[in-house]
């Protein structure tokens, strides 16, 4: 099960890097798929939910579940 998350604040390609690297540290493998268009980013798989809202956050991002 995936999980996503509205980035607002996500604007570039930085952004789009420090986000897949930090749900990456704390899910080792992750796939993550980033939609800069849309400010969404899809992790799969999508749990543990906290722990990845927590990555983006500590990223320095405001991350929604979707």
């Amino acid at each position: 099960m995936s999980a996503v998350f509205i980035v607002n604040d996500m604007t570039c390609g930085h952004c789009v890097k420090a986000i897949t690297n930090a749900v990456q540290a704390v899910l080792p493998g992750a796939s993550v798929e980033v939609d800069l268009a849309r400010h969404e980013v899809k992790v799969e798989p999508g749990e543990p939910r906290v722990a990845i809202e927590a990555a983006i956050r500590d990223a320095g991002y405001d991350p929604k579940i979707k």
